[in-house]
């Protein structure tokens, strides 16, 4: 008997999900194109309240195994929230939906770069986020793009982690599309490097869990933002060329191990900089990830938010289309909404 396994067809009774996946820096990005309907909310804030609440299995299926693994990282993308943005997009990995994500607006400016043939000179493009709306631009005929963050700004400096009742992390608290947790991995001797990942994501999660809680976030605008989002460690030395500034890990939602510098991290960075002096309006610098590839980042100016002294981050980068997926969720599988490894 002859059997034409190349002919086989997804039964018309499974779930059935499109997405394109990327990479920026590294770091992936599952976008899902098609096979979701649009979540309910007249906001991004209530999008991402409607997801967490009704498209959670869905979540665990693209982001988990076999589908996907620990790290992943995926965008939804919505109706616009606002008149002047082309779309919306919610942000998901391993522990639920976060705020914001640099590398995704990266990725999503360079598929906007890819369909830009005829155009010239810079082109913007607006996206609505949980945090925000956001500014993208690219150039067809330049492979980096970018994008204008929301205002970021230091929440607190050198705020004592406790670790097991015995070792103390100062760590610096800024806020860059969600709030994390700055520490110098020098001052640790924390090698920020792939052969050293599981030593960095263990110290990341201890950190995280140690300031959960104790530590007061106020968002100026959205009291559902006011959370310690990840442990961003970073080294001054640990570069692989005088070019660059300085090296960024960062461990985010559930122990996830950013491949890239993090867009919303090197945000939060720049405002701490720009708060110790050290860095000037319009100053470029290159932060790399554990990989080596990294973003440029500077400051656009300086803002006011709320009550706080703010800057408006440009930050820019370089991203792939690495494959295109159709998903498809067979309602026996026991193991439909996956498992996580590590």
């Amino acid at each position: 008997m002859t059997h034409n396994l190349t002919s086989w067809r997804i039964p018309s009774h499974w779930t059935q999900i499109q997405a394109l996946d990327m990479h920026t820096a590294g770091e992936p990005l599952r976008i899902i194109t098609a096979g979701l309907p649009e979540p309910q909310g007249t906001s991004m804030v209530e999008k991402r309240l409607y997801c967490m609440a009704h498209y959670e299995k869905i979540r665990k299926a693209l982001m988990f195994e076999p589908r996907g693994h620990a790290d992943m990282y995926g965008a939804l993308l919505t109706e616009p929230q606002r008149a002047d943005s082309a779309f919306g997009v919610l942000f998901m990995h391993n522990e639920g939906y976060s705020t914001m994500c640099g590398h995704a607006v990266i990725a999503l400016a360079e598929l906007a770069r890819a369909q830009g043939a005829g155009l010239d000179g810079e082109q913007r493009l607006n996206m609505d986020t949980p945090a925000g709306q956001i500014c993208a631009f690219y150039s067809p005929n330049k492979k980096q793009v970018g994008f204008y963050n929301v205002p970021s700004f230091v929440c607190q400096f050198n705020v004592a982690a406790v670790l097991a009742g015995v070792c103390t992390v100062l760590c610096d608290i800024a806020f860059g599309g969600a709030y994390y947790a700055y520490v110098d991995a020098d001052q640790l001797d924390l090698v920020l490097d792939l052969q050293n990942s599981e030593e960095i994501i263990c110290l990341g999660r201890k950190i995280k869990r140690a300031l959960t809680g104790k530590i007061e976030l106020a968002h100026p605008e959205d009291a559902s933002l006011s959370f310690l989002y990840g442990v961003v460690f970073y080294s001054n030395s640990q570069v692989s060329g005088a070019h660059c500034h300085s090296r960024h890990v960062c461990i985010f939602a559930d122990g996830s191990l950013d491949r890239s510098p993090t867009g919303t991290g090197v945000s939060g960075r720049v405002a701490l900089l720009a708060a110790r002096g050290t860095l000037a309006v319009n100053e470029v610098i290159h932060i790399e990830g554990i990989l080596g590839c990294g973003f440029d980042v500077s400051i656009d100016a300086l803002c006011q938010y709320g009550a706080r002294q703010a800057v408006r981050p440009k930050v820019s980068g370089e991203a792939y289309v690495v494959g295109e997926h159709t998903f498809c969720l067979d309602p026996e599988d026991p193991l439909q909404q996956g498992f996580i490894l590590r």
